[in-house]
């Protein structure tokens, strides 16, 4: 008689969701479901380059190649409540889909903080949706004005922030020259309302990240709280700068599931969880989900997920599950071409050594969700460039 396999769901596509699938597949002791709102796995690393010229499968993997091969069912839908007594989990597509062990990873959520206009007339880059819609804007306004906007401005001074502000003054003047447009001065301003960039960092490398963006023309309004915005302008510290292109990447808040299905939160909003990364008996809590030491970075996601699904391997082997023990990740910034700040554990790289260092990390993030020849195939398209506007995809190609 053959036993019966205990059913495992993991909510979300991201980098914990789709990992612990893949971990989970490895043994016959489950029944792998993984349920996604999107199609996609999202490599946020690379956001910025892809909103700025780079390839859409850079960034955006189909969730089933990632999942080929593997023992894992594929769901696609939007997860908004949780039955614990039947130990079901309801999607707004009217499914019910039941699990004896559930893996939560489900992201974070852009967070405008209650400022008045923001959402409506800023632009994100957390998807490709988000994304082309930034592109179109950047490439319609100069077909129409023929001319650049007054200002480029960012809001958010952590990786996101700095890396676009990094990367946009070059691809406006790649794109201004495929549609004839005369080269001028272009003002990007990145705004951060704590006092130093990447607030959690040493202060020598938001010292040095600083340095570099001013050396590359970006203006930088560091204690800078933003206080409102219209569609021709942001408001910060009482000053409106003039401006048709804000790009939001200033927060994130955890996922509302969490707060509506009422779960344990912390006073940040994050899922309490105990040393195995546990909220509640069979429910499991990780990445920017969980309130971790380092959660909110892709590294920390990734370790999670592995954590948790070999833990779950050794619970159905009849072993002792292992203490989750925090990994400090390492930290790399990119800031324009060739150049990137590194801070591994208390070592610090900036320059060509640290973009290269970046570009390897990518390589290997890559490997860890795919076989080495798609990995590799996939990093190189970093190196590829991709546009749906047809003058530019004429000219730059």
């Amino acid at each position: 008689m053959n036993q019966e396999k205990t059913r495992a769901l993991i909510v979300g596509g991201g980098f914990g969701g789709v990992k612990v699938a893949q971990e989970l597949s490895k043994t016959n002791a489950y029944d792998v479901t993984l349920l996604s709102d999107s199609p996609s796995f999202y490599y946020y690393p690379t956001m910025y380059h892809t909103a700025t010229g780079g390839k859409t499968t850079q960034s955006a993997i189909p969730v089933a190649q990632l999942l080929e091969d593997k023992n894992v069912t594929f769901v696609q839908g939007t997860a908004t409540g949780i039955d614990r007594t039947k130990k079901v989990i309801k999607t707004k597509e009217g499914k019910n889909l039941p699990y004896d062990v559930l893996v939560l990873a489900l992201g974070a959520v852009p967070n405008y903080f209650g400022i008045k206009g923001i959402q409506e007339h800023s632009y994100n880059i957390r998807n490709i949706e988000g994304i082309r819609t930034f592109k179109k804007h950047l490439h319609q306004q100069l077909e129409d004005q023929r001319k650049p906007d007054l200002n480029y401005v960012i809001v958010g001074g952590g990786p996101t922030g700095i890396e676009l502000s990094g990367a946009l003054s070059h691809y406006l003047h790649e794109i201004m020259h495929a549609h004839g447009i005369e080269r001028r001065t272009i003002h990007i301003d990145l705004v951060e309302a704590m006092p130093k960039l990447v607030p959690r960092m040493p202060a020598r490398m938001s010292k040095k990240i600083a340095k570099r963006l001013r050396s590359m023309g970006v203006k930088l309004y560091l204690k800078s709280a933003v206080q409102g915005a219209t569609a021709d302008s942001l408001t910060i510290n009482g000053k409106e700068i003039q401006s048709h292109t804000i790009v939001w990447t200033a927060g994130v808040t955890n996922h509302p599931f969490f707060k509506q299905n009422e779960f344990a939160l912390n006073e940040r909003g994050k899922v309490t969880v105990d040393e195995y990364m546990q909220s509640e008996p069979d429910i499991y809590v990780i990445g920017d989900n969980a309130d971790t030491k380092f959660s909110g970075m892709a590294q920390t996601a990734l370790y999670d997920a592995v954590f948790v699904g070999e833990n779950l391997i050794r619970k159905a082997k009849g072993k002792l599950m292992k203490r989750y023990t925090p990994k400090e990740p390492i930290y790399v910034i990119p800031v324009g071409e060739w150049w990137a700040a590194v801070l591994w554990g208390k070592t610090q790289i900036y320059g060509f050594p640290g973009w290269v260092l970046r570009t390897l990390a990518d390589l290997i993030a890559f490997k860890d969700y795919q076989p080495w020849w798609k990995a590799g195939r996939q990093w190189l398209t970093e190196f590829e460039s991709e546009e749906d506007c047809l003058t530019c995809r004429e000219k730059l190609s």
